[in-house]
C-alpha cells in the first residue's frame, strides 16, 4: 500500500487493506483542503523517505495499542484544491471503540509527527507557509 502518493486518495483500498471478518468495526477518516480565509488549494511537500519512516512507526504504534486492528493511511502531497482529501486513515477492529480510538490515535500522532510542510495558495495570488499542526 502506497502510504505518500501524489494522485487522489482511494478510501476503497484503504478499506479493502483493513477489512476482514475478525475486524467488526471500521472507521475512516479524510482530511478535506477547506476554503479558509480564501484558501483554494494547499501544497503539500515532505521528505518522502522520512515521512514513510514516520508513518510506519505511527501505524506499528497503533497495532501495539491495539492489536488486533489494523490502520493505514495515504497522504496526498503535491498541489490539492479545496475539496479534495490531502490525508485518508481506515482503521478496523474487533470492536468500533478500539476502531475509533485507533484512527484518532493515528491522525493526531500524524498532525504531530509527520515531516509534512504545507503552503495555502489563496485565491488573491498570495501564498503562506503554514504550521501543518496548527489546526485540530
Amino acid at each position: 500500500m502506497m502510504q505518500i502518493t501524489r494522485h487522489r486518495l482511494e478510501v476503497a483500498d484503504l478499506l479493502a487493506e483493513v477489512q476482514s471478518s475478525e475486524r467488526g468495526g471500521t472507521c475512516v477518516f479524510l482530511g478535506t483542503v477547506r476554503n479558509d480565509a480564501g484558501v483554494t488549494s494547499i501544497d503539500y511537500s515532505a521528505y518522502e523517505p522520512m515521512a514513510v519512516e514516520e508513518i510506519e512507526r505511527i501505524l506499528a504504534e497503533a497495532h501495539e495499542r491495539w492489536p488486533g486492528s489494523r490502520v493505514m493511511l495515504q497522504h496526498r502531497l503535491g498541489v490539492i484544491p479545496v475539496g479534495e482529501a490531502s490525508i485518508a486513515i481506515a482503521a478496523a477492529a474487533p470492536h468500533r471503540d478500539e476502531a475509533f480510538a485507533a484512527c484518532r490515535y493515528v491522525i493526531e500522532e500524524v498532525k504531530t509527527r509527520l515531516p509534512v510542510w504545507k503552503k495555502e495558495l489563496r485565491g488573491d495570488g498570495s501564498e503562506k507557509w503554514v504550521e501543518a499542526h496548527d489546526h485540530r
